[in-house]
């Protein structure tokens, strides 16, 4: 199966966190990835990580050398798309920062994608994933720790949906422009930015009526029973969302506690409700109580751990793990392409080696000779 951006080029300026988190999803959507990366070490991602670098092609180059911005820019003239994730102003003193790539490509889709953004007090700052949510009001909201610090997230919200996929979205628009007008963009992706969308319930809840959003301030925020998360007998839990009226009462009727019906939002009951309700999950199983609850239109589903997660009838049906083969590892599943419209790869997916590179293979690809790139190998300006 192909992908919707079958004929689009990417180059790949090393990028981590948001930026490698879009050019996956470029990928996954069909499109051609070259990705750059330094000479010494091995790729910085794990073999397992972002999808073992699925579909991407690699090449070792030295930046930091006239030689090297040379190569890095006669990729770029054949790209469509330039991602790159470097603090502000790296790329340009690299030589291969907007300016530069659009010389050789007028109508390049150019898209720098950090935490911060590239201009404004914290464009210099170092952070990662914690430090964006933290800026975002996320952390704020969620339950509290029993010391009143804000809890952990436990995973990579900011460079996966304020990042990646705001970059990736940003890279689709600017490409379909270009195909109504010939132009291209320079696109400033900040993961702190996307995460205000992901925010915008509770911010522009405060900015209409002065709201004091935290933990506890509405029903996403734990301020009714309707909504939270439940322990069973065997130890696991439920997820309730039945935040409408009639989920709540199927919910209740499930249980036999249909004097609770009237009380779901009424402020001074939601002790009274929230217990009576935690005796009553703590009667069964989680999976008993899925297996009951689950088509009675009632919004509970199980909190999964990862290791179920990946075993997951539902995620299995709808083709959410691939085989991947590492020639060092061997077979090992990993992660599909989950967005819509995404090419499904063939299996097993032949993922190259820690240590292996396509240097030769993309730099033919764009007219160098094999004794240039001989050449260029023994002065190690490519690898």
């Amino acid at each position: 199966m192909t992908g919707p951006l079958e004929s689009v080029n990417v180059l790949d300026l090393g990028t981590l966190g948001p930026g490698a988190r879009a050019v996956r999803i470029l990928s996954d959507l069909g499109a051609a990835v070259v990705r750059i990366g330094a000479l010494s070490g091995a790729w910085q991602l794990p073999f397992y990580a972002y999808g073992g670098m699925r579909g991407v092609r690699r090449c070792q180059v030295d930046l930091r050398s006239e030689a090297g911005r040379a190569v890095a820019l006669d990729l770029a003239a054949v790209a469509d798309v330039v991602v790159e994730g470097f603090r502000p102003g790296v790329a340009d003193r690299l030589g291969v920062g907007y300016e530069a790539v659009r010389a050789v490509s007028p109508s390049v889709v150019y898209c720098s994608a950090t935490g911060f953004g590239q201009a404004g007090p914290r464009a210099g700052w170092a952070g990662h994933d914690l430090n964006y949510l933290a800026l975002s009001g996320f952390l704020a909201v969620g339950q509290p720790l029993e010391d009143s610090r804000p809890a952990l997230p436990g995973a990579t919200i900011a460079d996966a949906a304020g990042g990646g996929m705001s970059a990736a979205l940003a890279i689709v628009a600017a490409l379909v422009r270009r195909a109504r007008t010939d132009s291209g963009a320079y696109l400033d992706v900040a993961a702190t930015d996307g995460m205000l969308g992901v925010m915008a319930m509770h911010l522009e809840n405060h900015l209409a009526t002065g709201a004091d959003v935290t933990y506890g301030a509405d029903v996403i925020t734990g301020a009714y029973a309707c909504y939270g998360i439940y322990e069973c007998a065997d130890g696991r839990f439920l997820s309730v969302a039945a935040v409408e009226p009639k989920f709540f009462a199927n919910l209740c009727h499930a249980l036999g506690l249909a004097e609770l019906i009237p009380l779901q939002y009424a402020d001074d009951e939601q002790e009274r409700v929230r217990i009576a309700l935690d005796a009553a999950f703590a009667g069964r199983d989680r999976d008993d109580w899925v297996d009951s609850l689950s088509g009675r239109e009632t919004c509970v589903a199980p909190v999964l751990t990862v290791a179920e997660v990946v075993t997951d009838e539902g995620f299995r049906e709808r083709g959410a793990f691939v085989l991947a083969e590492d020639p060092v590892r061997g077979q090992f599943r990993q992660l599909g392409p989950v967005i819509a419209g995404a090419r499904r790869p063939a299996e097993p997916v032949l993922l190259p080696g820690q240590d292996v590179s396509d240097t030769d293979e993309v730099l033919a690809g764009v007219g160098y000779s094999s004794d240039d790139i001989d050449r260029l190998r023994r002065e190690r300006v490519v690898r």
